[in-house]
């Protein structure tokens, strides 16, 4: 009895890799990830010679025009100059050796777990959304991604006139399909 006890335990370790070899679930480090992949295919483009110093350097200075959680993930990793730890080894070094994205947020996981708790921002669809309806913290977000803000803006309507007002230039097609306008 206990022989097939423990076969069973043998069975599904092999039948749940993910478990054992610690490998990512689905949308699971989306920031890293995404992030990383971007990176990786601008040195293939850019045809950066794929050394750990080289890629560090490209790191840190694709890292300074960062905005947002890509920001975060490289402050996490280490490519920031306000960054406490430097594991940018940890990215640069695999990555020389053409090592895929995930098994290297993988690895970022195993030493920094905030790495893959960070997620993007789910997208509004301006064409559709009843701006009425969001949280005024929801609007000046949207003005913020736009680099827009809203001096004299108290009130909820004030957010949304003014992003009726600069629709038309930053999501043009959402403004020509809106018909509240």
């Amino acid at each position: 009895m206990l022989c097939l006890s423990g076969f069973s335990v043998a069975i599904a370790f092999v039948l749940t890799p993910s478990i054992v070899s610690g490998a990512l679930k689905e949308g699971e480090c989306e920031v890293c990830v995404t992030f990383l992949g971007k990176f990786y295919q601008s040195l293939k483009d850019n045809d950066v010679k794929f050394t750990s110093a080289d890629i560090e350097n490209a790191l840190v200075k694709t890292c300074k025009d960062a905005k947002g959680k890509d920001n975060r993930l490289c402050y996490y990793i280490g490519a920031t100059s306000d960054a406490a730890t430097k594991i940018i080894n940890e990215v640069s070094k695999p990555l020389s050796y053409h090592v895929p994205v995930e098994k290297v947020c993988e690895k970022l996981k195993k030493k920094d777990s905030q790495i893959c708790e960070l997620r993007y921002d789910k997208q509004l669809d301006l064409s559709t959304v009843d701006l009425k309806k969001l949280k005024v913290k929801d609007l000046k977000k949207i003005l913020e991604e736009w680099g827009e803000g809203c001096k004299g803006c108290v009130e909820k309507s004030d957010f949304i006139r003014k992003i009726n007002e600069l629709m038309p230039k930053y999501a043009p097609n959402a403004a020509k399909t809106r018909t509240d306008l």
